[in-house]
């Protein structure tokens, strides 16, 4: 049950292929009202009195041996088709999941004016709490991961011009190139007499994605990869404070829990890390404030930091927050995956260092490997709308006010949408249409790593820019193998990998 609460905050999925928005018999029903059964009716797991579905997920339950990755890809598809219903317990809403690709356009393009996307809750509830307590108005914003209606509406419009600007993003591409070349130095530094890198490797990537979305969010380097960084320094709080935020955010949000209810030891510690949080990027951004003061005028174009601070400090502290909130883990599971199957498919690996090598200035395949790796192990299962109006999907009416959840991990490897979707075939991505692996052929839902429309990920083209500068240094440097079973991976508010993390990093015939 933990799988389907977790994966409530980010799903997506699909059952039909279709191309058009247009209403289709076969996927989104339009018969007469009649004809449509109601959204209790929608298949799922039975349920009992109080516990409602929990008994099946518990030891002895139908659900309970299913590994967590194959319930959200295949268990649940397979046992009750494309449109399933988990039922709410504990404060907990009820929840459609959706593996239809159009019965999701069909939402997500019907929600996307002020779409309400749930999840966090606990964060939401906090920052209304603590901003309010600091004397902000009643429709002064507290982020884009909590915000919704007018107030998002309106911060997202302030900030848009400054972060989806890619000349303005493009200004960092030296920044993250120094950073990524610092991490090499650092991985060398701590390789074993067996190419393996000493102590904890998911660490060491988080080291990495902190100090590249510090340089955007924070205005500079954190110096993350100093070696002798204390434990207690700002930055490695902050690395564990991220992690812990997404680790009880799981635990409160997205699993049975009282909180709703009454104040749980959980939720007190939640509100103290999520205080923290707040806290230590005011100090980073004070940090950041000084350096810019002691800066002599320039006519060079701004970055983000200065851009926000000229609209206020507190939108600064706002953004710093939430790309430090949902920047840091998300870029390093992306980063472990991808270079677990380049590890696993040495020719795909060969093949991207000869372009590397070749140092022009546009890089597809590079591109195209970090693509294939969102759409085989993506770092969250999907999206999620709460629906503002009635829709009519795949025969069943589903009300007003509605948790609608679209299943992408599995949509992203059904055969329909993507040909021979076990393996990791980077070329499907920018092979010719006549080619039927092209990855155009599949349903345009059936994949969307960075959601869908106007809540689409802001932080899309940081993102992209900080994985590309340093797989691309990595593959550069090292020839990455891997030995030992498959990684593996814990679900939770996001997919984590988890050790033991078997790579060797040999020194790279340039």
């Amino acid at each position: 049950m933990q799988t389907v609460r977790r994966s409530a905050s980010v799903l997506a999925t699909a059952k039909q292929f279709r191309r058009s928005v247009a209403v289709n018999s076969s996927s989104v029903v339009t018969n007469e009202e009649s004809s449509l059964k109601s959204w209790m009716e929608i298949p799922g797991p039975s349920s009992l009195p109080i516990i409602g579905q929990l008994h099946h997920f518990l030891p002895g339950g139908s659900l309970y041996p299913i590994k967590s990755d194959d319930f959200i890809t295949s268990a649940m598809y397979d046992r009750y088709g494309p449109i399933i219903r988990m039922d709410g317990f504990f404060g907990s809403p009820s929840i459609v999941m959706l593996y239809d690709a159009e019965a999701a356009a069909q939402v997500l393009r019907g929600e996307n004016w002020m779409p309400i996307r749930p999840g966090f809750t606990s964060l939401g509830y906090f920052r209304n709490k603590y901003y309010k307590k600091n004397g902000a108005a009643p429709d002064a914003p507290t982020g884009l991961i909590s915000d919704h209606g007018e107030v998002w509406k309106k911060f997202r419009s302030t900030v848009n011009p400054i972060l989806l600007q890619p000349k303005t993003i493009k200004l960092y591409t030296n920044a993250l190139i120094e950073v990524a070349e610092d991490m090499i130095k650092r991985m060398r530094s701590i390789r074993n007499e067996k190419n393996m890198l000493e102590g904890n490797f998911d660490v060491e990537m988080n080291l990495w994605a902190l100090e590249s979305i510090g340089v955007v969010a924070l205005g500079g380097r954190l110096n993350c990869f100093d070696p002798n960084l204390p434990v207690e320094s700002p930055a490695r709080k902050l690395i564990q404070m991220v992690h812990d935020i997404f680790k009880i955010a799981d635990e409160l949000d997205f699993k049975p829990s009282l909180w709703r209810y009454i104040s749980t030891p959980t939720f007190k510690k939640a509100m103290k890390l999520y205080e923290d949080q707040i806290n230590i990027s005011k100090h980073f951004i004070g940090e950041a404030i000084k350096k810019l003061e002691s800066k002599k005028s320039s006519t060079e174009e701004k970055g983000v930091l200065e851009k926000l601070l000229e609209i206020d400090e507190n939108v600064a502290v706002i953004m710093a927050s939430d790309m430090l909130f949902a920047g840091v883990d998300t870029a390093a599971n992306t980063m472990t995956s991808t270079l677990f199957l380049l590890a696993n498919n040495p020719e795909k690996q060969k093949k991207l260092r000869e372009e590397i090598l070749a140092d022009r200035e546009k890089r597809p395949y590079l591109r195209a490997c970090i693509k294939e790796s969102m759409r085989m192990l993506p770092v969250v299962a999907g999206n999620m709308r709460l629906t503002t109006k009635e829709y009519n999907i795949l025969g069943y009416k589903i009300p007003e006010g509605t948790y609608v959840t679209f299943i992408h991990q599995a949509l992203s490897k059904m055969e329909k949408h993507f040909p021979e979707p076990e393996k990791y075939i980077p070329e499907r991505w920018i092979t010719d249409k006549e080619d039927p692996l092209f990855h155009g052929n599949a349903h345009p839902f059936a994949w969307n790593p960075f959601g869908f429309g106007v809540r689409m990920c802001i932080g899309r083209r940081i993102a992209e820019l900080e994985m590309e500068t340093f797989l691309a240094k990595v593959i550069e440097n090292f020839e990455v193998e891997w030995f030992g079973p498959p990684l593996e991976f814990r679900p939770s508010s996001l997919n984590y990998t988890i050790g033991p993390y078997n790579f060797i990093f040999k020194d790279a015939n340039k």
